[in-house]
């Protein structure tokens, strides 16, 4: 069965509910019903009117921040308690979650922010920033402007473009996916040229010492 008849036969069955459950479903990285699908779906039936508009973005809204912020509690609460019993076995050091906690620090937020919108990871940034303890205020100010953001862009395709949504839910859904995937890849050779740099000056260090 495609994702999209069972989305339809969630809705038929559930109504908003599947807005409130699954939603969070989503973000606990458990993608069935598929997020953006889901969303969109829903605009396209407030445009079919078999949904009312308002009563469906608050639900996909609440949906969506519970789910973000249920992910957020797990990494808090468990998150450290693993990486201290079982860090070591992984080859994770505690420099390694200070340095996750620097580099957040500098990019992390704007990441949180329009996380939702990047394919694969809302589903992991809520434990991500549960886990280095980012404080439960900042988390939810750019947490939940993200989500209003998400619910509000995929919402408006299918209310906005009707029967043709799934056409351009498709066209957004690979422009996000492209956009992801440079974002990553300038990110790579950000780190990499970082690293590099590092090397360098430690040889270049040695060297001097040598002398």
């Amino acid at each position: 069965m495609k994702l999209l008849e069972i989305v339809e036969q969630l809705f038929a069955q559930y109504g908003y509910l599947v807005l409130l459950i699954g939603l969070p479903l989503d973000a606990i990285a458990l993608p069935i019903p598929p997020g953006n699908t889901t969303l969109t779906y829903t605009g396209y039936l407030a445009y079919k009117g078999v949904l009312h508009w308002l009563p469906a973005v608050l639900s996909a809204y609440a949906g969506a921040i519970i789910g973000m912020t249920v992910t957020y509690w797990i990494g808090y609460k468990f998150g450290q308690p693993l990486f201290d019993r079982y860090g070591e076995r992984l080859l994770l050091k505690p420099v390694h979650m200070e340095r996750t906690k620097q580099a957040y620090q500098k990019h992390g937020n704007k990441l949180l922010l329009f996380s939702f919108l990047m394919p694969g990871v809302r589903q992991f940034i809520g434990y991500a920033t549960g886990i280095i303890r980012v404080p439960f205020r900042t988390f939810a100010l750019y947490a939940y402007t993200g989500a209003a953001i998400w619910v509000f862009l995929f919402t408006g395709i299918g209310f906005l473009f009707g029967e043709q949504w799934k056409h351009v839910l498709i066209w957004v859904e690979q422009s996000l996916l492209y956009i992801t995937i440079g974002l990553g890849a300038a990110l790579a050779i950000l780190v990499y040229v970082k690293w590099r740099k590092y090397v360098l000056q430690k040889k270049a260090t040695a060297r001097a010492i040598d002398r």
